[in-house]
């Protein structure tokens, strides 16, 4: 999703970047032997470490926090984002984390910043992120809800149950958005109710179009305080 605000980049990041054509050598080995692919973006890895054993889970877990050096800038360094318009990644499901980076990949989300960044990895460093993300504990992005959480529920529950789960943990196709940051379900609900660009989706434009301009922010205060 396309960021409104310029990102922040310090050393930290600068040395990040840098730094990527190094990553192979700082990133141990997961398995010996790595099974190719057997669909774009690091799928196969994927579906080969959810049927591995829990020690190499564990790490995959690891080398996935290795990799995912750069993103801890804005997302933080468990997933939980520094910044309230940048998403929470801990507890996606790494099937979605890895659909969202081809997403980029593609150009079916548009985020210049995100879509160069996304460029640099390999398909078992994008399964070994999604990995990572995934097992990391979630904190809602705020401690209560708003004065129309309630309200905000009674929408969701109408709007958006469906697809997103009626404790809205999401799954493999759609993302968690029980606890995640304010201002980045603000923006991404007005984009696709405005059809801006950034985010393409039809059916999420007719559910945002259910819910209305002017129940947004309701939905937002339950969702973001949602444990």
């Amino acid at each position: 999703m396309s960021i409104e605000r310029k990102r922040p980049v310090g050393a930290g990041l600068l040395r990040a970047l840098l730094g990527l054509s190094m990553l192979a050598a700082t990133v141990p080995v997961v398995a010996q032997t790595e099974v190719p692919s057997a669909a774009p973006g690091g799928r196969g890895q994927l579906e080969r470490i959810i049927k591995s054993p829990p020690a190499e889970q564990k790490a995959t877990q690891e080398a996935g926090r290795k990799a995912s050096f750069f993103c801890a800038n804005c997302h933080g360094d468990t997933g939980l984002s520094k910044y309230t318009e940048v998403p929470n990644l801990a507890g996606q499901h790494p099937a979605y984390v890895l659909n969202q980076i081809d997403a980029f990949l593609t150009g079916k989300r548009k985020d210049p910043f995100m879509q160069g960044l996304m460029k640099v990895l390999k398909d078992d460093e994008k399964a070994a992120i999604a990995v990572f993300y995934a097992a990391q504990p979630v904190v809602p992005a705020v401690s209560m809800g708003g004065p129309r959480a309630a309200e905000g529920k009674a929408l969701f529950e109408k709007n958006c149950v469906r697809c997103h789960g009626a404790e809205a943990k999401g799954g493999e196709t759609f993302p968690r958005l029980a606890g995640q940051q304010s201002e980045y379900l603000r923006r991404s609900l007005t984009r696709y109710l405005t059809m801006s660009g950034e985010r393409i989706y039809p059916p999420m434009t007719a559910a945002v179009t259910g819910i209305g301009a002017q129940n947004i922010e309701a939905v937002v205060q339950y969702l973001s305080a949602l444990r």
